[in-house]
């Protein structure tokens, strides 16, 4: 079955655009499209779709706000950001709002369609340099760490490697990244990344960040 794609974008010759190139492909499909955060959920209870290329500044209800309504309604697609600014103030809120990653929007076509498979087999878009950036601007805000008499229970599921594996993505390491550092083959990093988020019952590699951060396995 072809990955299900859902465009938002305030520019109707962006969506076109967008419609175009993707429905080249073999394996993708546009199953709807909207022109503000607000038409787009409300077409979304009504659409199945796997990924939502969202843009973040839109009229009536932005990508930002899009993203938490369909957070919250428990609305299973993916959310992958679409900004021309990389890492402002918007792209930080959807991904702590459940966007599963950002792209900027003069990204070659070759890489839009990439993220879009990434983000549909449950990868988060995020480069180890912006997940950095990231860092520097969530972690202060995250609440104070666990005390050593209340750590996360989720913690005694994990195994070292695993301990191990969160460690270096909270890093901002990329998968190849983290095979050279613990000697493992990109495919076994790729099965304990799925193991945590399992295990977890994180959604995505975002969400691994801020949790290693929140429970004290990463240093601040």
């Amino acid at each position: 079955m072809p990955v299900r794609v859902f465009l938002v974008d305030d520019q109707a010759l962006v969506r076109s655009g967008f419609r175009m190139l993707i429905e080249a492909e073999d394996d993708l499909v546009v199953v709807g499209e909207a022109a503000d955060g607000q038409a787009a959920v409300q077409a979304l209870a009504k659409v199945s779709a796997d990924v939502v290329l969202m843009d973040i500044r839109m009229p009536v209800v932005d990508g930002v706000e899009a993203t938490q309504r369909l957070t919250a309604a428990g609305h299973p697609a993916r959310v992958l950001v679409l900004t021309t600014f990389d890492l402002d103030e918007y792209v930080f809120a959807a991904l702590k709002a459940g966007a599963s990653g950002f792209l900027l929007k003069d990204a070659r076509p070759a890489e839009l369609l990439s993220a879009i498979r990434d983000v549909a087999a449950g990868d988060a878009v995020v480069a180890p340099s912006a997940t950095r950036r990231l860092l520097a601007q969530v972690v202060p805000t995250l609440p104070g760490r666990p005390t050593e008499h209340t750590p996360d229970p989720r913690l005694a599921l994990l195994t070292a490697r695993e301990l191990d594996v969160l460690v270096e993505i909270a890093a901002g390491a990329s998968n190849s990244e983290i095979g050279s550092r613990l000697y493992l083959a990109e495919g076994t990093v790729k099965t304990h990344i799925g193991r945590l988020l399992a295990k977890l019952e994180i959604r995505d590699r975002v969400g691994l960040v801020l949790f290693a951060y929140e429970t004290g396995v990463a240093p601040r």
